[in-house]
């Protein structure tokens, strides 16, 4: 297999000239962390890695903005942002191993999601570069920017199907003054959505309310349906947050368990050879449904309705699509056979015409994007 490792933007565009110019299937990537999602049906005859692209290029703590390259490692840039008590709130997974533009690629974030927001909400420019050898520059390095069309949008979740990432714009926030995480456990999964409707309709936001099925529990060390609410900010609005959430175990030193759950996926794949994983897009209303009626581990994002539901074997997996097509449930599988049921609609067709623009002869990580383009 040809190898290619550029150093800079401009050799990135030099090597992705060159893979067009031979014609074969790409392997593109950085630190290729997240092999297993969505894996490549055919195989790659040339790979481009960007992860000697790994340099901040500009940060500015006062704007709230920093521009890296896409190599850099998603933790060297939390720790970076970390001394000026900062942060690009997106917990994404494998977060020691994923770099910045395998994190933006994949469209992946975490528990925060219902507070921040995901990655589209942070990122305010981008570099990229396309198989033709140009370096094409969208948005810039202010958090309000409305001018042109926003083609970053684009590569968001792209898996890397149209081009290269090369360099990434994000808007940061302040760290918060503290967290703190409440723990509830029921045996009744309708119990656990009566107290998430109860913080939803309080007047406190908090950063995080998570929902793990009996499976997940126990494999993050807890029991029944665990309910779990981050909140964050001074001492007195935690303080608050523990009136209003009366009757909930404490974790005071909070960081372990969100590691737990920031990586539960990683470690349930990395343990099961034939790990299936589907993303599950449903109402508030319908959260309790997916994980009361899933007998897999399954971990929700309770306040936004994307749930996981993780499966050993296609076995598994294929018994509970045929549950999921009864309910009526949106499904995309992320690691595993390539399954979704009308989770894209209509947009699928005008997914495949941007791949047909960018890259008219699919060479760029065919058949990444959800195992279809």
């Amino acid at each position: 297999m040809q190898a290619f490792e550029p150093a800079s933007e401009r050799e990135l565009c030099e090597a992705l000239k060159e893979a067009a110019s031979v014609g074969e299937p790409v392997r593109l990537g950085g630190a290729f962390s997240k092999d297993r999602m969505n894996p490549a049906p055919l195989p790659p005859r040339i790979s481009i890695s960007t992860r000697r692209m790994n340099r901040i290029l500009r940060y500015d703590p006062a704007d709230l903005t920093i521009s890296v390259q896409a190599g850099l490692p998603w933790a060297d840039l939390t720790r970076a942002l970390n001394e000026r008590r900062q942060m690009v709130p997106l917990d994404p997974p494998y977060f020691e191993t994923a770099t910045v533009g395998g994190v933006v690629a994949a469209n992946t974030s975490g528990p925060r999601r219902r507070l921040y927001g995901s990655v589209r909400d942070c990122v305010i420019g981008m570099s990229f570069a396309t198989l033709e050898g140009r370096l094409i520059n969208t948005g810039g390095m202010v958090v309000k920017n409305v001018a042109g069309l926003d083609m970053a949008k684009l590569m968001i979740g792209s898996f890397g199907t149209l081009a290269g990432i090369a360099v990434v714009n994000f808007k940061v926030s302040p760290l918060p003054a503290g967290t703190r995480t409440f723990a509830f456990q029921f045996t009744e999964v309708r119990d656990a959505m009566a107290a998430r409707d109860r913080a939803l309709r309080g007047p406190l936001q908090p950063a995080a309310i998570d929902l793990l099925n009996p499976a997940a529990s126990r494999m993050a060390g807890l029991e029944g349906y665990a309910l779990l609410i981050q909140a964050s900010g001074s001492d007195a609005v935690l303080a608050r947050y523990q009136r209003e959430l009366q009757g909930a175990a404490i974790f005071e030193r909070d960081a372990a368990l969100w590691a737990r759950i920031r990586e539960f996926t990683p470690e349930f794949v990395a343990a099961h050879g034939d790990a299936r994983v589907a993303r599950i897009s449903c109402t508030l209303s319908e959260v309790g449904a997916v994980a009361g009626e899933t007998a897999a581990p399954l971990i929700a994002r309770a306040g936004s309705g994307v749930c996981y539901a993780h499966f050993s074997d296609g076995e598994a997996a294929c018994t509970w699509r045929e549950l999921a097509d009864r309910r009526g449930w949106k499904y995309v599988f992320e690691y595993g056979e390539p399954a979704c049921n009308n989770v894209f609609g209509a947009d699928f067709e005008i997914m495949k015409r941007v791949k047909d623009l960018f890259d008219p002869r699919h060479l760029l990580n065919p058949g990444r994007l959800y195992g279809r383009i």
